[in-house]
């Protein structure tokens, strides 16, 4: 696949600056415009980046490479690699989260445990997510979409796998993404706790993942859940 080379980016900027030319035909382009559209482009070039590594080197924990030979790959310390690509539940521990998803998550990782996967995959959060009542499965049904239906669905995709080392489960780069837009939502509402709403709907931001499909044959995605919601109550532990 060849990558684009910085006249195709500089093309592609000039393309989508709405104010990269002054109207009245003068010769001088609006500079700052376009600076503030490359630095945009670059931003979601350097994202799309950390996403390719990101996902490698889960793939990599995930069958049993240690931080130090992931950071000799990376030409990094063991330490550097370990900052950047920490696990997600060292970060997320049981004080930054509800009651309810502080018991949806032993639900998750039973899921992961029970079908031999060394992997927190989206289809485990939100099989989670609805093995119980709580404010996620509430804006399920007043999207009008039953949660149990939406539990059975996702059960019928986790797959077997052949892993017995619980203790090695990785998250998938998905399910990181999902628990950090959790986090970014709950503090936009004003929370002290992400909560399992938080959570459903940062799977269905990120529109990727076993999750995401089950929602989208559900009929479900960002703007269905915001014509349904309303203020959910905050059942933080």
């Amino acid at each position: 696949m060849p990558l684009p080379d910085l006249d195709d980016l500089i093309a592609e900027v000039d393309r989508t600056c709405d104010a990269a030319h002054r109207p009245g035909g003068q010769e001088q382009p609006d500079w700052l415009a376009l600076l503030s559209t490359a630095a945009n482009l670059a931003g979601q070039l350097q994202a799309l980046a950390d996403d390719l590594v990101e996902d490698y080197v889960e793939h990599c924990r995930m069958h049993g490479s240690s931080w130090t030979d992931i950071g000799a790959a990376l030409g990094v310390t063991r330490q550097a690699v370990q900052q950047r690509f920490h696990a997600p539940h060292k970060r997320y521990g049981p004080e930054t989260m509800s009651e309810d998803l502080r018991q949806a998550m032993t639900h998750i990782k039973r899921a992961a445990v029970q079908h031999r996967n060394n992997y927190i995959g989206t289809e485990h959060l939100l099989w989670g997510l609805t093995a119980e009542d709580n404010n996620a499965a509430r804006l399920l049904r007043a999207a009008g979409v039953s949660p149990e239906d939406v539990h059975k669905a996702v059960g019928s995709r986790l797959s077997m796998g052949a892993s017995q080392a619980a203790e090695r489960i990785a998250w998938t780069p998905y399910s990181r993404k999902a628990i950090a837009i959790a986090e970014e939502r709950a503090e936009t509402a004003g929370s002290a706790h992400i909560d399992c709403d938080h959570l459903l709907l940062g799977l269905a931001q990120i529109a990727r993942g076993v999750a995401a499909t089950v929602l989208d044959d559900a009929g479900l995605d960002l703007a269905t859940f915001a014509d349904a919601s309303s203020p959910l109550p905050d059942t933080a532990g």
